[in-house]
């Protein structure tokens, strides 16, 4: 049975899972018309979809004038009403470009090092509820609380435990990645960890990994990873 609890936890995996997303916002140009962009994004640890955007697009021009804005992420699935997606809808806010975070968005985009010489900002969606749909006959209004995951330290960790495990596992993490998405790696290294699983850029290509359960901290966090790299060598 499929409690509400997990169709909130499913919804967030899902967030954090896909890297593009299309961002609706008013048009000011077309008189409110809604106007859609496929942005890349990343989630903060607080489940909230960051994108980099330029002052000059479009899009940013209508967030100034009208904050409001829908970001839809959906599943990679051959049957795009059988998959799983997601609606935030809410206020589009600008968010400070502080190192940590730079240095976090690049070790996922790393060629996006150009666009912070030019006119390029972070933005995030701060949800005020969200639609998500499991797939047929799965389908849910969810509050902002309700998405939001526990207490954690993982922001504050984050740093520290992807030093030490690319330079402790470096091969484990190849090794890992083969075994679970069949790929040929010769580079592959922990770009982001949250208390919902870690992030591995494998070749250029970011592939993502769910924790069996939510972690609260870096020794959670390590014990868990650890684990499942045991298993997968099983």
């Amino acid at each position: 049975m499929t409690t509400p609890e997990n169709l909130w936890k499913q919804a967030r995996r899902l967030l954090r899972a896909e890297r593009i997303g299309l961002l609706s916002t008013l048009s000011h140009k077309l008189g409110g018309y809604p106007f859609g962009s496929a942005v890349s994004y990343l989630t903060d640890h607080e489940a909230r979809p960051l994108f980099l955007i330029s002052q000059l697009a479009e899009h940013t021009r209508n967030i100034e004038q009208d904050a409001r804005s829908s970001f839809l992420v959906h599943e990679q699935s051959a049957d795009i009403q059988a998959g799983e997606r997601l609606t935030l809808v809410g206020q589009a806010v600008r968010v400070e470009t502080t190192e940590q975070l730079k240095a976090r968005y690049l070790r996922y985009f790393p060629s996006a090092e150009q666009y912070f010489a030019l006119d390029f900002g972070f933005y995030r969606i701060e949800p005020v509820t969200l639609r998500y749909i499991g797939g047929f006959g799965v389908a849910r209004w969810i509050s902002p609380t309700e998405i939001l995951p526990p207490p954690n330290s993982m922001a504050q960790q984050e740093e520290e435990l992807l030093a030490r495990f690319n330079l402790n596992q470096a091969g484990d993490l190849q090794f890992f990645c083969r075994t679970y998405y069949g790929t040929s790696v010769s580079d592959a290294s922990l770009v982001g960890i949250d208390c919902d699983g870690f992030d591995i850029l494998d070749d250029g290509q970011l592939l993502r990994f769910d924790f069996p359960d939510t972690v609260l901290n870096a020794e959670q966090a390590e014990a868990a990873l650890l684990r499942m790299i045991r298993e997968s060598s099983t």
